[in-house]
Order: C-alpha cells, then structure tokens, then sequence
C-alpha cells in the first residue's frame, strides 16, 4: 500500500491491549504497523521526547526560522481502548494544553478528527517539528518506521524527510 505524503506527517500510535498500532491520518490509506506494548525501543521513545519536552515547548514559543509544523502526540483513552493522535495546533492553556486532533480515530469512539481537545503534559507521548523541511523529534515515527516494509519505510523518510 502507498502513502500519499500528506499523510505522513500525521502518523500516529495507538497502544492496544498487547500491541503498538501506527496509521496515518487519511482515511483511505492508513498503514497499521503493530509493535509490542512493552517494546523497548517504543519505551526509550516516549522516555526521550518526554525528557527533551521542556525545550521543545520553549522553542515552539518562538520559533527560529525555517521551523515550522510544531505539534504534540496525546494519548485518549475510550473505556478500554487508547490511543495516541497527532495535536496540530497546541497550545498551552492555564491546566494544560489543548489543540486540535490531526488523524482519524481506528480505536476510540470518544474523538473525532479535527476536535479541539484540552490534555494534560501526562498525556503527552511524543513531539516534533519541521526544520528546514526535515523532521525534528517525532521520536515515535522513528521506531515505527524500523517496523515497516523496507519500501515504505524509504517512501515515509525521503518524502516526508525523516531523517532517522
């Protein structure tokens, strides 16, 4: 299956009750991608983009040139289903953050795409930006990406310009 490229700079994680699930944001073509609850990779990634999350949260305040596309990764939790989506744009907020859900939910029914949601820095798994048309953070769509077929994989990196 092919991505169309828009799509994948909202690719996302859903934790599901023993697995890791990826798609991307438009509706006709999401690639799942299943990595282990307990994954270690997927564990030092959220560890990663939460330890580094102050300074991205400073440098989205103002940000340099050539950066643009800040957003945070949320977990939604539905009953028993989770998932994580894509927030494009955040903002903080006087008990948190809220911003607008950039992909389509496949777990939870308690969201919709494009719903303006207020979450907590509890909830927040992951981060990126663009700079200089390259992606920065997205720590996630890192481990997802060694989790693909080769072939996409390659279509995600040189068309959405991971670097990882």
């Amino acid at each position: 299956m092919k991505f169309p490229a828009h799509a994948m700079l909202s690719l996302m994680l859903a934790f599901v009750p023993a697995s890791v699930r990826a798609q991307s944001a438009d509706q006709g073509d999401d690639k799942i991608v299943m990595v282990a609850r307990d994954d270690p990779e997927m564990t030092a990634a959220i560890a990663q983009a939460r330890s580094s999350l102050d300074d991205f949260l400073v440098l989205s305040q103002a940000p340099p040139p050539g950066t643009d596309d800040f957003k945070l990764k949320v977990m939604i939790v539905d009953g028993n289903a989770t998932e994580y989506f894509w927030v494009i744009p955040f903002e903080r907020t006087a008990t948190g953050f809220a911003g607008v859900l950039a992909n389509e939910p496949k777990l939870v029914q308690n969201v919709v795409n494009g719903q303006y949601i207020k979450f907590s820095r509890d909830d927040i798994s992951d981060w990126g930006y663009t700079r200089n048309g390259h992606q920065v953070g997205s720590f996630t769509v890192c481990v997802m990406l060694k989790k693909m077929s080769k072939q996409d994989a390659d279509y995600v990196r040189s068309n959405c310009r991971f670097d990882c």
